[in-house]
């Protein structure tokens, strides 16, 4: 008996949220894990497209601190212009950071301009300089918070010849990463952050080089 048309199977792993197009039978232990078809996409041994990408509502990230701390042993406010930088980057859904730059962050964004019309960014880097003022006994930093965003697809994988028994496999996987400012109305923050020195603190100002000084201890 002649059959017609093309036979297609589906093969989905739970655990791993992986969809195979089958060209021959294939033994479970013979299935990828998702770790290895990523680094096929990023590679390039495999021919991977980021389909139908939904960019999630953009939030205000956490704050960090992005500068130096500055501790004043004196008895008198201390005021100085502290600068700071901030670079902050993208990770997947496996926590593994997607490298500006990187052939994975550029099918990401490929895929995000032909369907919204902008570009996505794996990274982003601000730097300033901002004045602060610490009170005595007190050690003061600046905090910055970056606006985030999510991009959820589902990478295709295309090999030239069957691997681990396929012609193609699929992975689901959300990137979470920087968002222009005011995206959905939320804007990055950077602020001056306080707190009272510890008792160790205290009792290093005690010290002849710390004595009734302000310092700044590098990050």
């Amino acid at each position: 008996m002649t059959r017609h048309g093309s036979r297609l199977l589906a093969l989905s792993t739970v655990s791993l949220g992986l969809v195979a197009t089958m060209t021959m039978p294939a033994a479970a232990e013979d299935q990828p894990t998702r770790d290895q078809l990523i680094a096929d996409c990023a590679s390039g041994e495999g021919k991977c497209s980021f389909n139908e990408p939904t960019l999630g509502k953009a939030y205000l990230g956490d704050f960090r601190q992005v500068s130096n701390s500055l501790y004043n042993c004196s008895t008198s406010d201390a005021t100085q212009s502290m600068g700071w930088s901030d670079t902050v980057g993208s990770t997947d859904s496996a926590g593994v950071s997607v490298t500006a730059g990187g052939k994975i962050a550029g099918l990401i964004d490929l895929s995000v301009t032909a369907t919204y019309s902008h570009t996505w960014s794996s990274s982003h880097t601000e730097n300033s300089s901002l004045n602060m003022t610490v009170k005595p006994g007190e050690v003061g930093w600046i905090s910055r918070a970056q606006v985030m965003q999510t991009v959820s697809g589902t990478w295709q994988t295309h090999y030239d010849s069957p691997k681990w028994g396929h012609y193609y496999w699929f992975v689901p996987d959300t990137v979470t990463g920087p968002a222009p400012n005011g995206t959905d109305g939320q804007s990055n923050a950077v602020t001056v952050k306080t707190r009272k020195m510890t008792a160790a603190e205290k009792n290093s100002c005690s010290s002849e080089a710390k004595k009734g000084q302000a310092f700044v201890v590098k990050r």
